[in-house]
């Protein structure tokens, strides 16, 4: 996942502005106790903060390749 597809799923599943605030706000104990923000700045993969935080907020599995944003074919 790319840094500009992420942006595009955090948008597309929280809203911009809420979105933005639960990546700068919320501590992600997954990411060892880091904001998303924090992780990604430290250099972990935009995948990984997307599915911390889907798996933190209660996101649906289904959607946790972005809203609206096919699963990539294995």
């Amino acid at each position: 996942m790319k840094l500009s597809e992420f942006q595009r799923a955090i948008a597309d599943e929280f809203g911009s502005g809420y979105g933005q605030t639960l990546l700068s706000d919320l501590v992600l104990g997954e990411l060892g106790g880091r904001t998303g923000q924090q992780a990604l700045d430290a250099g972990v993969p935009p995948r990984d903060v997307w599915l911390a935080l889907c798996r933190e907020t209660g996101v649906p599995q289904s959607r946790w390749y972005g809203a609206g944003i096919p699963a990539p074919k294995r």
